[in-house]
């Protein structure tokens, strides 16, 4: 796809965050069954359905823009998922690994608060004010759920400093 204009940057962005939605829905199960932490267990697994959610707003985006949401891998989200697979596969005690898997989710997390910031910027300019809406309420979901990894680390940080 050639980026001629901001609309085109939009697209393309939008079709970045969808695929890496879409990476992440295969990927939370495994980190929620990889902590030992019940809180970070039930974190993951609530972001999954938000992510699911997510994915209907992008759909819905697409629709009003009369253009498929396919077309595009993000390669930085196959790169976080592998780092977050490489602390499930280590050995380690559960608070240190759990510590592990909320660093990796905080990655995830920080890339896609800057991918929505950037859409629904764009979006605003572009005059598409119900996708401007429907990217900052993801964009809200997104920060709620790094500020609950960053609750739940003040624990989960503290108990991994004292298994060690």
């Amino acid at each position: 796809m050639k980026l001629d204009s901001l609309q085109d940057l939009f697209v393309d962005e939008l079709r970045d965050l969808y695929n890496a939605e879409n990476q992440l829905t295969k990927a939370l199960p495994k980190m929620a069954k990889a902590a030992a932490s019940e809180e970070l267990r039930t974190a993951f697994e609530e972001h999954l359905g938000e992510t699911e959610n997510q994915i209907e707003r992008l759909e819905t985006i697409f629709a009003q823009l009369e253009m498929s949401p396919k077309g595009k891998k993000c390669k930085a989200m196959v790169g976080l998922i592998e780092e977050g697979s490489e602390v499930i596969e280590k050995d380690g005690t559960d608070a240190v690994k759990d510590a592990a898997l909320i660093a990796a989710a905080q990655k995830v997390e920080h890339y896609e608060i800057a991918g929505y910031g950037t859409v629904r910027t764009y979006a605003e300019i572009l005059g598409f004010s119900e996708a401007a809406k429907l990217l900052q309420e993801t964009l809200d979901e997104e920060g709620t759920a790094d500020k609950k990894l960053n609750d739940l680390a003040q624990n989960i940080n503290a108990e991994a400093e004292s298994s060690s």
